[in-house]
């Protein structure tokens, strides 16, 4: 009888809403997967230099050490993450909260300073924090943020725009006149062009000086100067349908910035791994995080070739509490159970590639990335 009065209760929990649709059925049931293709790592060796030019910052969001390793599983015992040179792990949590969102975490690596749930930009007190972005620009550097979401979603919101509410969408997405960065690319079209105050944001973009294409292969078309691309009306589609968008924009986004020969800053975020995190959809998640891994690939064999070029890869948060259940190495299967539809408190891996990378081991807040890369950049 006990048991049928929890079942009614879940059942009309359910109805009204109270428990969230896209995860009611999927956590704590074991799912599954194996990748479509498996794909192989890049073969790089280790950068022994000491001169930091530039820095790619690559978040995976929602990303923990449990994503990670289930990948590797999936992939058979492979990862490019595996070229890192240091390893380190960081603290994600917030002013106001244990368990903290994209926002916060993203503002904390972006600034340098922790704040409260879903601020982006700004201090507890809605003060307007400097970015990494910013920092760079008063040094003569170049910067760039690239996404597979929307341009006003929380973690590129962090490193350009200045808001209490990540969810003020249409006051984040006109922030991006102000920030001066030189290559931006991402999606969320609407909030940009067709907006309640008729203001056409792409336009104003392209009077300050930037290319507006609204294609990739306009994008891979482009020589030099500066670029804001918004690529789709929400978010960039899942890997099947965008391909190698990700890696392709990353190099793109090095190969153009690279012409400042004071050097750069480069976030590139794996952004969807999160979403497929909050739904527990085991296959999604492996798919963009197998896309994130040949991102990371990518970038890391540019920055051997370039020898000057630091790559770390971190995580804002974990999403979903993941855990890898069972499976098969030889097979490339994977059994895995999700705990949460939303995010958990544990700590998340940092990988380092490249010169500079032993400042990156050992145990910081997750605002200490913000610091490091700031010393290895003498901003």
């Amino acid at each position: 009888m006990k048991e049928l009065k929890c079942l009614l209760l879940a059942a009309s929990l359910l109805c009204l809403g109270i428990i969230p649709l896209q995860a009611q059925h999927k956590q704590d049931t074991e799912a599954t997967v194996t990748l479509e293709k498996t794909y192989e790592p890049v073969k790089v060796m280790p950068i022994k230099g000491s001169k930091v030019k530039n820095v790619v910052f690559m978040i995976g969001d929602g990303m923990s050490l449990a994503h990670v390793y289930t990948l590797w599983v999936a992939n058979k015992g492979r990862l490019n993450l595996e070229n890192a040179q240091t390893i380190g792990l960081s603290k994600t949590y917030c002013t106001d909260k244990l368990i903290t969102d994209s926002g916060a975490s993203g503002t904390a690596m972006a600034t340098g300073h922790k704040t409260k749930y879903h601020m982006v930009g700004t201090d507890p007190d809605g003060k307007e924090l400097k970015s990494i972005t910013t920092y760079a620009r008063e040094k003569g550097l170049s910067s760039g943020v690239i996404s597979v979401c929307r341009l006003y979603d929380a973690t590129p919101a962090a490193y350009c725009c200045h808001n209490v509410d990540r969810e003020d969408y249409y006051d984040i997405a006109k922030d991006y006149l102000d920030c001066n960065v030189d290559f931006i690319l991402g999606g969320g079209a609407n909030y940009f062009n067709k907006r309640p105050d008729k203001r056409d944001i792409i336009k104003e973009m392209r009077a300050k000086g930037y290319q507006t294409p609204m294609k990739w292969d306009d994008v891979a078309a482009i020589k030099s100067g500066k670029v804001f691309a918004v690529l789709d009306t929400v978010d960039i589609p899942e890997p099947k349908i965008r391909k190698d968008v990700l890696a392709k924009a990353s190099v793109k986004a090095m190969d153009l910035l690279s012409a400042n020969k004071k050097g750069f800053f480069l976030m590139v975020e794996g952004s969807q791994i999160d979403d497929y995190g909050h739904s527990n959809d085991l296959d999604m998640l492996m798919q963009e995080m197998a896309d994130f891994d040949r991102t990371i690939g990518a970038v890391m064999k540019w920055a051997e070739k370039n020898g000057e070029t630091l790559v770390v890869v971190t995580a804002d948060h974990e999403t979903g509490g993941l855990t890898l259940v069972g499976g098969d190495l030889q097979k490339g299967e994977i059994k895995g159970k999700f705990s949460t539809g939303g995010h958990s408190g544990v700590m998340v891996p940092v990988y380092v590639y490249g010169p500079g990378a032993e400042e990156f081991s050992g145990i910081y807040e997750n605002t200490a990335l913000f610091d490091k890369i700031k010393k290895v950049l003498n901003l």
